[in-house]
């Protein structure tokens, strides 16, 4: 039973992932996918050291002094913007090591993702990195960390509802497999 309970929480993070992005891919404005290898430069790494600077701020594309993964990017058709988000199960705190690696993380995307984006032929008038703390308990404050309830209207679109049908899913497998 514990090898079960400890397999499923490591899993439910990917799972909440997953579900948030292919519930965004629902939205024939949106174009969805995420990056695995995410190239940031050494001017990323050392703009991202003040948090101050990067806001507004855009550098080139290209250069890898080392790779981030994300988790989701998502481009508007419509509004012609492009966004990276970081999914976190949001259920617990992280040491303030982990928070600031998070937040430099962040940073780097933010300053990259535009020039990101015309690298890969989008016309993007505006980007922005966010991280998802989906069950509310925000490491990072706003606005570069959302909680799940405000997820539909950051959006503007019905995004919760799906994702909780997953975890409804997902629950229901897992106390069937207690029961046994």
């Amino acid at each position: 039973m514990t090898s079960v309970i400890s397999s499923a929480y490591k899993r439910h993070g990917t799972i909440i992932e997953a579900a948030i992005r292919e519930r965004l891919r629902d939205n024939n404005n949106f174009e969805v996918w995420g990056e695995d290898v995410f190239r940031v430069s050494s001017a990323a790494n050392i703009l991202s050291g003040n948090k101050d600077d990067c806001f507004g701020a855009a550098l080139n594309y290209g250069e890898a002094a080392r790779n981030l993964q994300i988790d989701l990017i998502v481009y508007d058709k419509t509004k012609r913007t492009l966004r990276a988000y970081e999914v976190k199960r949001g259920n617990g705190n992280f040491d303030s090591g982990k928070k600031r690696s998070i937040m430099r993380d962040l940073l780097c995307a933010h300053v990259l993702l535009k020039s990101y984006g015309v690298s890969r032929g989008l016309d993007v008038s505006e980007a922005a990195a966010r991280i998802i703390f989906y069950y509310g308990l925000r490491s990072i404050p706003q606005p570069l960390g959302l909680v799940g309830k405000e997820l539909d209207e950051h959006f503007g679109f019905d995004l919760v509802s799906g994702v909780e049908l997953v975890n409804e899913y997902f629950q229901k497998r897992l106390y069937d497999l207690l029961d046994k």
